[in-house]
């Protein structure tokens, strides 16, 4: 079967051969395939070496060589410029031939390269298609016994195990190389016993490919979890994907596989060929890979980093306040379809300087880390520790964060660990049985996505997933990751009809290897990368998502430990309120209010992102109601009512100069929209300009965002004005200096709107109004200082007459 497989595989190979020893790195695979051919072959090479028998080496080779079974001789051999022919041939017993043959050999090292034995040292290799195999050492040449089906042995009369090279003959080629199988194993009883225990913080620096220098040779350390193979193989593009001579050892209890290859260096393509349990074979990509071929090709490249960062300044400061009481306004993108085609150095080109003159603090990526299909928006993670090569190489990933840190803007990235796809060459049943997934059916499959959970309560995948979390921290500078589908995590019964689900040990619904995972996730990205925020994707009225990990709550639960928590409350009630005809808008009035009464219970942001603009949602400015002028205005004072309310702020991109149509990764935001040619300069550009100027005038007020998290920070100026459509409130930063804001959610001018103040406030000064003409409104403005009148109102001493322009929001602070 080996043979007509080989046969089968050399006509495709001939001209890679011719080149690969042109290069004098790849190996020939092109096998004798007639049995004719088969034995002039070795009828040549016993020829040759009964003549050699016949010289004068034969003499050196009796004094040199010792008798069979005798005992290891006090000298090394001399050195011979002359070719020395061994006196024996110790082959490999049937088993281990069997065995490495067939790809079930757990520990290749034992049988192969070279050991002392009675006698001297044993060479054994196995090389597969070659014609001969010489051992090298210093003035010494010693051509290896051929044994059959790749193998060759020979005994040599040396006292140590020398350095030693081989040189092997193909057809049509020679190359000379390091034996893989005389070198240590690369990783240590630390490393090994960190993985046991599922707490090796640092796990990339230890499994994947890494090339390196080792015992003083060149080449990439490959190693791989996989506990339940019966064998791992290597394969790739240094050896036409057939890893038969390539078997990686086994590591004991540990789980992981290990091989050091000489000579292979950056840019090489791998896989691991697995022997399942049941004695089948699987190839599979590296789940520790740092850099991946561009899909859909599935292949992972030997990588290493020589990035030179230059972000120093914005690492010292970024952690010198706390995410929820710093200014953090945040632009979503999708990196792919953002402006297409652009790769991650002609984004770091474009990118930083749009976000700048918008004035957001941090724009947040979607999913980067690979993914086979483009549609999943990168939700469906293959390649979780390596940046999608569809954009460039990671440490053009590494440019492009430096570049957005340059210009002062932080980054966030989404994260994943909630689910992975069923791809066969990635991480389901990866070796042979369940190992990433849940070995409980009701709970590895997901059933909204078609995809499969991690299980959590094996420590060996909550480091996997741990480790990515600091990885992406640490390796690439990021700031902050936006946990996705935190809810599907935590409860078992999530999408779950009864009887597809089992409680937990107490009878409950609650994930408790989730809990744990991500209070571990938290704290530990916490400790190490200070200066950074975790995010949650969180839908329910979880306790405690953004207490810290140590204190308890009501449920019993410590905190999750997220420094924030999407409100998806808020987003869903106010856009719900915003889509009704302002006729109506009396009767939902409580839409816009109920986000107060859970305010404080967590640390929130508050998302206008890429999910409410998708599948049938329509645009946020297609959301709105009446004519397009009607639209826009309503998107305007939308957007200044959320800037101004108690939270974080999260748009998604095209938002910002209110896109008419959907999002679809394929094309990207209309940027057309914004040429002057079409009209754009009241309709969209408007838009546009008072999104920058919401962030910058956010950013100037600390009243904005100082107190998101304290009750303290937000008082209700008046909140039950349904019949007008009104909502008006203060904020104050630390020191007590209020900000005051006023929704006017109909389409009409109300006069002399009094609204009550504080007394200690000489005039209020109108620093945004959503009706400005430049946004594409009407021009009600309120140009001079409104000063109070010491008329009480609202359960204040002091009121204002305002003139509420429609559909609008109005900003005023103390003059």
């Amino acid at each position: 079967m080996a043979e007509a497989a080989t046969a089968k595989k050399a006509a495709g190979k001939k001209a890679a051969g011719k080149k690969a020893a042109a290069a004098g790195k790849a190996v020939t695979k092109k096998a004798v395939t007639a049995k004719a051919a088969t034995k002039k072959a070795v009828a040549k090479k016993v020829a040759a070496k009964k003549a050699v028998a016949k010289k004068s080496v034969a003499k050196a080779v009796v004094e040199k060589a010792a008798p069979r079974g005798s005992a290891v001789r006090k000298s090394p051999v001399e050195p011979s410029a002359e070719p020395v022919e061994v006196a024996l041939s110790p082959a490999l017993d049937a088993v281990d031939r069997e065995r490495l043959l067939h790809g079930t050999h757990h520990q290749p090292h034992a049988v192969l390269g070279a050991h002392p034995v009675p006698g001297g040292i044993v060479f054994r290799a196995f090389r597969p298609y070659a014609l001969s195999v010489t051992v090298v050492t210093g003035d010494l040449r010693a051509e290896l016994h051929d044994d059959g089906d790749g193998f060759f042995s020979g005994l040599l009369p040396l006292r140590e195990t020398p350095a030693y090279r081989l040189v092997i003959a193909y057809e049509g080629a020679v190359q000379e190389t390091e034996d893989p199988y005389r070198f240590l194993p690369t990783l240590g009883d630390l490393d090994l016993h960190l993985m046991g225990e599922g707490r090796h913080e640092e796990l990339w620096t230890v499994l994947g490919a890494h090339p390196m220098t080792h015992q003083g040779v060149s080449g990439t350390r490959f190693c791989v979890w996989a506990p339940n193979a019966r064998a791992v193989r290597l394969a790739g593009s240094f050896n036409f994907w057939d890893g038969i001579g390539y078997p990686m050892r086994s590591l004991g209890s540990s789980g992981v596989w290990e091989l050091f290859v000489p000579g292979i260096g950056e840019g090489e393509l791998y896989k691991f060929d697995i022997t399942r349990p049941d004695g089948s074979r699987t190839q599979r990509a590296d789940p520790m890979a740092r850099r991946t071929e561009i899909p859909p090709a599935t292949s992972s490249v030997v990588e290493a980093s020589h990035y030179e960062w230059g972000d120093e300044e914005w690492l010292a400061r970024r952690g010198e306040r706390p995410a929820h009481e710093a200014p953090l306004s945040i632009y979503e993108v999708h990196l792919s379809s953002w402006r297409p085609g652009l790769t991650y150095r002609q984004l770091a080109e474009q990118l930083p300087a749009y976000v700048k003159e918008l004035g957001f603090t941090h724009v947040e990526l979607m999913p980067i880390a690979e993914h086979p299909f483009g549609g999943s928006w990168g939700y469906q993670v293959t390649g979780f520790y390596a940046p999608t090569a569809r954009l460039g190489t990671p440490d053009d990933f590494r440019f492009l964060v430096d570049a957005l840190h340059q210009a002062g803007i932080g980054v966030i990235m989404d994260w994943v660990p909630a689910h992975f796809p069923r791809d066969d060459w990635a991480l389901a049943e990866f070796d042979g049985r369940t190992l990433y997934e849940h070995e409980d059916p009701l709970r590895a499959a997901h059933p909204d996505w078609g995809t499969l959970e991690f299980d959590y309560g094996r420590r060996e995948v909550r480091n996997f997933l741990v480790a990515n979390a600091v990885y992406w921290c640490e390796e690439f500078h990021i700031d902050g990751l936006r946990v996705d589908a935190v809810a599907s995590m935590l409860y078992l019964d999530y999408s779950r009809e009864p009887g597809q689900w089992r409680p937990n040990e107490h009878g409950g619904r609650e994930n408790l290897d989730a809990v744990a995972f991500l209070q571990e996730m938290n704290a530990t990205v916490y400790r190490r990368v200070p200066g950074v925020v975790t995010i949650a994707e969180e839908s329910t009225a979880w306790d405690g998502v953004t207490r810290a990990t140590h204190h308890r709550g009501p449920s019993g639960f410590g905190g999750l430990g997220f420094g924030l928590k999407w409100n998806m409350g808020w987003m869903h009630d106010s856009l719900q309120y915003m889509s009704h005809e302002p006729v109506y808008r009396k009767y939902h009035h409580g839409e816009m209010t109920f986000s107060m009464v859970y305010a404080y219970s967590e640390n929130y942001v508050l998302p206008i992102s890429h999910d409410e603009v998708v599948h049938g949602k329509k645009s946020l400015v297609s959301k709105m109601p009446g004519d397009w002028w009607q639209q826009r205005a309503n998107l305007r004072a939308y957007l200044a009512y959320m800037w101004a309310h108690p939270g974080k702020q999260l748009l998604f991109m095209g938002q910002e100069f209110a896109q008419g149509t959907e999002w679809s990764e394929e094309h990207g935001p209309d940027w057309w929209l914004l040429d002057p040619a079409y009209g754009a300069e009241a309709d969209h550009r408007g838009v546009r300009e008072l999104v920058g100027d919401l962030n910058s005038v956010y950013r100037s007020t600390p009243a904005l965002w100082e107190r998101d998290t304290s009750a303290d920070g937000f008082e209700w100026v008046v909140g039950d004005a349904a019949d007008d459509n009104v909502l008006a409130f203060l904020r104050r930063d630390a020191d007590g200096t209020p900000l005051l804001a006023v929704s006017h959610f109909s389409p009409v001018v109300r006069q002399d709107y009094r609204l009550g103040v504080p007394d200690d406030i000489s005039a209020w000064c109108e620093v945004l109004n959503t009706d400005a003409g430049r946004y594409g409104g009407s021009g009600v403005l309120h140009p001079d200082p409104v000063k109070p009148e010491p008329q009480p109102w609202h359960g204040h001493p002091a009121s204002v007459r305002l003139t509420l322009p429609p559909l609008s929001t109005v900003w005023l602070r103390p003059a």
